[in-house]
């Protein structure tokens, strides 16, 4: 029985061949659920006599594929290896694995550091095999947004897809999306703070007033259980609950009494995780479960891609932050192509900034409906496709807050701006107050702060480039005169052959060299340099030959050069006015420390160490009296 492939996968199937044979090369970019695998096993079995290496983020995904095609389907001249597996392959193996076909499922992941190595061996190894690459999306947003079909593909995209557009086709079916937020004190918390950093007093009290707004939206709202109760229309279906990490997934699996009490006292609770040996076994009896009880899979990354589960009712998105392509993924979980029910998508977020990530979903709906058709009338939005937002007044007010605290930003960017065109730069001071009394300087600070996320605040991605075009430096001063200070130094260093800096150097630049070494010496004598350095700066200033205390280092450059006297002459009785070679006044260096020993030159003194040092080398620390020459009277 030969792989039958849904319209959309026959026309994408038949544009790969031909993308093959003119180019050697093929990427398919469709979102979860359309079953774009049954693609390159279609390629496979109208192969037979073709060997095809098949590359896979898990053996997990692969074999929950192999299942979804049944048992009537095997495949001899399928060779599977994990990317890991392939990373960690020595040549012997990569030898052995003469592949006319290459499939990179998932083939965004090539683009991770480790993983990708193991790709382009493969790759340089067999530049003639075909290579089919299948992902529901090619860009990796958390790593500068690299285009991987580019990369591996040259662009050679034989079929494209976006969610918005296979549901507007009714590839796949329309979800209910309904909006929540789960944490409010922590992000009631966070507002305040973001409000409390609004300088211009007309802002700061609107911005307040529009704050106290959104504690009594959210003190109307309804709260997660009622929000459960009331959109869970099979009370005994099967829902997958993503959570960001296991500490996370604890913390909410402590709140399954409280959010879903009202649907079932008693529901049954299932974990999948990366690592966990019991991960399959709980897997299988979450689908087998066909229990009259409410099925609540919690996972972690496991079912992010690749794998499908049929018959499921919705998936509950508890998100801290996500990447839009893990967004789509776990969205996708619950949709899959053939399916005739209505799943329900909970996006339940922990914070009112997440509720925006939607609109990305809107913006494919809408280029999906210009493009292939128009909204039908008297079934919701787009279809059966609804969005039922829980928290719309908190959403509302939270955007116009977000508007307001713009417009704090574009007052300090005039600022900015002014400043950039009197100065041609904008290294503002920390200090720094414009003509108006806006403190720019500190301003400037807190966005750094903010990018970091050291401390609370927006700033968006159009801000950020906004201050790049004004020249905007995102590391911190101290770390701008680190960098800075750590080159002068090192510089001085090749240049004079010792890195004994003058409290007064500058460099040719302006560098305050000398005071900068100062500064660090003064803090150092107030705490231990491990306590306020890092170790990369610790070995820096050790490389660069760091002076921490300069009376120290006079006294040991002083005491090699005694060394050297002793050495040459037997002792260090050294003529007052004898100095060395390289200008050092050695005769009155032998004199002071001879005053120091007696007490007789200030109160530090000489330590034991010291002392143990001169006396090594000959020191007499009281000279011989001459005795009296007696002339004769006449």
């Amino acid at each position: 029985m030969s792989i039958e492939l849904y319209p959309h996968n026959k026309t994408a199937y038949e544009s790969v061949l031909k993308f093959l044979e003119r180019y050697g090369r093929a990427a398919v970019i469709h979102p979860t659920g359309t079953g774009k695998s049954m693609i390159a096993f279609k390629l496979a079995e109208e192969h037979p006599g073709s060997r095809v290496c098949w590359i896979t983020p898990s053996a997990y995904i692969f074999r929950t594929q192999l299942e979804n095609l049944g048992s009537s389907h095997t495949f001899s001249n399928i060779v599977f290896m994990t990317y890991a597996g392939l990373m960690r392959a020595k040549e012997e193996m990569m030898e052995e694995l003469l592949p006319d076909y290459i499939v990179l499922d998932e083939f965004h992941r090539c683009g991770a550091k480790e993983w990708g190595k193991g790709v382009q061996r493969l790759l340089a190894a067999y530049p003639n095999a075909g290579v089919l690459g299948l992902s529901a999306t090619a860009v990796r947003y958390l790593d500068g947004q690299r285009d991987m079909a580019q990369e591996l593909f040259d662009g050679r995209v034989a079929s494209e897809m976006t969610l918005g557009e296979a549901i507007v086709k009714r590839i796949l079916p329309a979800p209910v999306y309904i909006q929540s937020v789960y944490i409010y004190q922590k992000e009631l918390q966070k507002l305040e703070e973001r409000v409390a950093l609004v300088k211009n007093k007309k802002l700061l009290a609107v911005s307040e007033e529009l704050l106290q707004k959104i504690r009594r939206a959210v003190d109307q709202a309804d709260g997660l259980d009622k929000i459960f109760k009331k959109h869970m229309k099979n009370q005994n279906g099967k829902y997958i609950v993503f959570c960001s990490d296991k500490a996370h997934m604890e913390e909410m699996k402590r709140h399954v009494s409280e959010w879903f009490g009202q649907v079932d006292k008693n529901p049954h609770i299932y974990t999948v995780y990366y690592g966990s040996r019991k991960s399959e076994q709980e897997f299988s009896a979450f689908k087998s479960d066909q229990s009259s009880h409410l099925k609540l899979l919690f996972s972690i990354d496991l079912l992010n891609e690749g794998v499908h589960v049929g018959d499921i009712d919705g998936v509950i998105l508890l998100r801290v932050t996500v990447s839009p392509t893990l967004y789509l993924q776990q969205i996708g979980r619950s949709l899959a192509v053939g399916n005739s029910a209505q799943p329900v998508i909970f996006d339940v977020v922990n914070n009112f900034e997440s509720l925006c990530c939607i609109d990305s979903f809107v913006q494919e709906m809408n280029a999906a409906v210009c493009m292939y058709g128009t909204k039908e009338s008297g079934q919701g939005f787009y279809g059966d496709f609804r969005i039922i937002d829980e928290v719309k007044n908190c959403r509302e007010l939270f955007l116009q807050l977000k508007k307001n605290l713009s417009a704090d930003f574009e007052i300090y960017f005039q600022a900015a701006k002014d400043y950039r065109s009197m100065y041609g730069d904008l290294n503002v001071p920390k200090n720094y107050t414009a003509a108006n009394g806006l403190t720019l300087g500190t301003w400037l600070q807190t966005q750094r702060r903010v990018r970091e996320g050291k401390v609370p605040g927006i700033l968006t991605k159009e801000h950020i480039l906004r201050l790049d075009g004004l020249g905007m430096i995102w590391d911190s001063l101290s770390e701008r005169n680190w960098e800075r200070g750590i080159c002068a130094l090192e510089t001085y260093r090749l240049r004079y052959g010792d890195a004994d800096v003058k409290a007064n150097y500058v460099t040719e630049d302006g560098f305050l060299l000398g005071r900068w070494i100062g500064n660090l010496r003064q803090k150092a004598k107030k705490e231990n340099p491990k306590n306020f350095l890092t170790k990369k700066q610790s070995r820096q200033l050790e490389a660069a030959g760091m002076i921490w205390n300069k009376n120290v280092y006079q006294w040991e450059q002083n005491y090699q050069a005694a060394k050297d006297y002793f050495m040459l002459h037997g002792n260090l009785e050294v003529p007052a006015k004898y100095c060395t070679k390289e200008g050092k006044k050695l005769g009155v260096w032998i004199q002071n420390q001879r005053q120091a020993y007696t007490g007789k030159k200030g109160s530090a003194g000489l330590t034991e160490t010291q002392i143990q040092k001169l006396e090594e080398i000959g020191m007499a620390w009281r000279l011989k009296q001459k005795a009296p020459v007696i002339r004769a009277k006449l």
